[in-house]
């Protein structure tokens, strides 16, 4: 049976960092909202319901938890590049995209968000 890649979400994970490159933005905590999308193949792990075959998604929310409430981004691109390289190091990992909400970034906007997407090249 031949069956697509397992898909991963991380759905509003709410966290605080210092983000941005403005004075007050530098001296005080912002809220992000952060969103991960990861596939992997998904049939070793359910084909023996083996957990150690499994992308254990606790170990890199932890990890991405860490980073971010630990750091310190003048950027929300450079944030957005360190959250996907944490989720796309995972050997099975085959397609990572995070989203990074920073709510009220904007006097007449909800949020700003920035996007990106990691791959894994087809000749690896």
């Amino acid at each position: 049976m031949s069956l697509s890649n397992a898909i991963i979400n991380i759905t509003n994970l709410r966290l605080r960092t210092y983000i941005g490159f403005n004075p007050e933005e530098m001296e005080k905590q912002q809220d992000v909202v952060i969103n991960i999308e990861i596939q992997y193949p998904a049939t070793p792990a359910f084909a023996d319901d083996d957990v150690e075959k499994a992308l254990n998604y606790k170990v890199i929310t932890k990890e991405v938890i860490k980073h971010v409430e630990e750091g310190r981004f003048l950027l929300l691109e450079k944030l957005v590049s360190d959250v996907l390289e944490i989720c796309s190091k995972h050997p099975s990992t085959v397609y990572a995209k995070v989203t990074i909400d920073k709510p009220h970034a904007l006097r007449f906007a909800d949020s700003v968000s920035l996007s990106l997407v990691w791959q894994k090249d087809q000749q690896q």
